[in-house]
């Protein structure tokens, strides 16, 4: 197969031009018209998914490998290194980021996962009316549905009745939330000064945590792919923290 065929699949449930404008999802490596004998997704590339990736492989990846311009190719250096191992594998690399967040991502975490069934997708956040909790009650409950390690909040004053739903680091959307009041946002990599915002507009703030809110990806688009009759491989990548 080509990989045209996939790109167009892709193209077509999840358009790259709606990802953000830092963004640099899309074809990063190969081309159009290479051949590849099978699809693989996982989270990123790393060492481990490039070592049992097959040549002549697809690798369809949530995070852009190359985000920025490279001016040299180290290839002692990231991530000129994993250039390198998918070239000399033949391999082709596809990035499906904030385009997917929108357009599937989010919305599969919001229902599926934290269980708000009646969640709607606006403005790249996944937003749903709740009945009056409260944070504790509701972290506790994110924690034991994405299996959280622990669980870090910002605590607010009124109880809860609406929330929203960014997967991986989503703070930087939280300027464009209209309505705050009985709010909670729910969303990776929270900072302290994030914290210390959320706190002095009365505003719920829930740490969903990076690689763990994300790491649906893969089982989403294998679905998508599987019901345009492609077999996918996946090959997830691992969480680089550890946890004591």
């Amino acid at each position: 197969m080509k990989v045209r065929e996939i790109y167009e699949i892709l193209q077509s449930i999840s358009p790259f031009e709606n990802q953000e404008e830092w963004d640099n999802g899309g074809l990063q490596i190969g081309s159009l018209e290479d051949e590849v004998d099978e699809i693989a997704i996982a989270l990123e590339v790393d060492s481990e998914v490039l070592q049992n990736l097959k040549p002549k492989s697809l690798l369809i990846v949530h995070h852009p490998l190359i985000f920025k311009g490279i001016k040299t190719l180290d290839f002692s250096t990231y991530p000129s290194m994993f250039i390198q191992k998918l070239i000399e594998k033949k391999c082709a690399l596809i990035a499906m980021h904030t385009s997917f967040d929108i357009s599937h991502l989010n919305l599969y975490v919001a229902q599926e996962i934290l269980g708000f069934k009646q969640a709607y997708q606006e403005g790249g956040i996944a937003y749903a009316e709740v009945k009056d909790i409260e944070i504790k009650t509701l972290a506790m409950q994110v924690k034991n549905a994405l299996k959280l390690p622990y669980i870090k909040f910002c605590e607010m004053e009124s109880k809860i009745q609406r929330v929203g739903v960014v997967c991986g680091s989503g703070f930087s959307l939280f300027s464009k939330i209209k309505n705050k009041q009985n709010f909670c946002f729910l969303t990776g990599d929270i900072k302290y000064h994030d914290a210390m915002l959320a706190k002095a507009l009365n505003v719920g703030l829930i740490d969903i945590m990076h690689y763990e809110s994300e790491r649906f990806f893969g089982e989403i688009l294998q679905r998508v792919l599987q019901k345009h009759g492609y077999k996918a491989i996946i090959t997830n990548s691992k969480n680089p923290f550890t946890f004591l």
